[in-house]
This record gives structure tokens, C-alpha cells and sequence, in this order.
């Protein structure tokens, strides 16, 4: 689903160039395991886009949904840097308690997709309304989701893909308007 995928080029790309990511190897192993659409640098490199009799490659934002194309990809990837310098910033905001208290939502296999989401919204929201209204609302939230996600990677990094699948779900519920826009 190429809306989805615009989330997990986002997060993937956030997490990436986010300082203190202690997670790395996990985060690159989503690729090949094709969590993550593959990335080489920022470019997407996919058979099936056309090369345009112009020279350039087909694809772009249609009906709000990500077609290939490597120029999106950098936009993303562009985009995804200075979140990851919101994010560093608001990182000392997040108390050890909430990242504790959602890795053992993420620990409980009891637990659906649905209600981890839910106990990770609740969280952002909780959050955001902690925070100095000088920002944006939506784009606080969206960091602040992203930054949850490197913090719980970073207690659990055995948690990276249930985490990382989550918060694709729930911003590309949540912000994938405001995804669009900001592209």
C-alpha cells in the first residue's frame, strides 16, 4: 500500500538519523527481513517504476498515496532529519516511566494491535498536552510517536519490529493528511 509505505520510509528514516539510537543492527535487519521497503541511501530502487521518455522515473503523490519515486523518497528523508531534530529536542521531555510502562504493553502478547495503538496514543496524547503549545499540534504528536518508538527500541531493541509496525499503523491513521501536506 503505497500510503503506508510513505509512514515506514518516515519512521524508518527518523530512526535512522535520530541521535542515541542504540538499535541499529535491528533497524537495518527490517529491510531485509521486508518490513521496509528497501532503501539505498534515500533512493528506492524498484524494477517496476517506468523510466519516463523525459528520463525521469514515474511516480509520485496520487490520491494522497506514495508511487514510487525516488524525489519522494528524498522529500521523506529530508523531512524525517528535521523531525529527528525536533525529536532529539523533545526527547528529555519523555519520562522513563511512559517508555517503561508501553514496553510492557509491547511485552504482552495478550495484547492486540488495536489496544497496544490505543495505550500508544493515549501516551502521545498525554504527552503533547505536557508540552509548550509553540508547535504545531499535529507535528508534535507525530514526533513525539516517533521518539516513543527509538526510546522503546533503544530499553528493548528486541521489540523494534512489533514497535516500528505499530507506529506505522497509528500515524499513518493518525497523521497521514499531515504526512501528505508536509511532502
Amino acid at each position: 500500500n503505497g500510503s503506508v509505505r510513505m509512514e515506514h520510509v518516515l519512521l524508518y528514516t527518523f530512526l535512522e538519523v535520530s541521535s542515541d539510537c542504540n538499535f541499529r543492527e535491528q533497524l537495518h535487519s527490517l529491510q531485509s527481513q521486508g518490513i521496509v521497503p528497501f532503501l539505498k541511501g534515500s533512493y528506492c530502487y524498484d524494477d517496476e517504476v517506468e523510466l519516463q521518455t523525459d528520463g525521469n522515473r514515474s511516480g509520485h503523490l496520487q490520491n494522497g498515496e506514495l508511487v514510487h519515486d525516488p524525489e519522494i523518497n528524498e522529500i521523506l528523508r529530508i523531512v524525517a532529519t528535521q523531525l529527528a531534530e525536533i525529536g532529539d529536542q523533545l526527547d528529555k521531555e519523555i519520562k522513563p516511566r511512559t517508555v517503561n510502562d508501553l514496553v510492557q504493553h509491547f511485552l504482552n502478547e495478550n495484547l492486540s494491535g488495536e489496544e497496544i495503538t490505543r495505550y500508544m496514543s493515549e501516551a502521545v496524547e498525554g504527552l503533547a498536552r505536557a508540552l509548550p503549545s509553540d508547535m504545531e499540534q499535529e507535528k508534535a504528536m507525530l514526533v513525539l510517536a516517533m521518539v516513543l518508538t527509538k526510546k522503546i527500541a533503544n530499553t528493548m531493541p528486541s521489540l523494534l519490529q512489533r514497535v516500528f509496525s505499530t507506529t506505522v499503523n497509528y500515524i499513518s491513521q493518525q497523521f497521514h493528511n499531515y504526512i501528505v501536506r508536509m511532502v
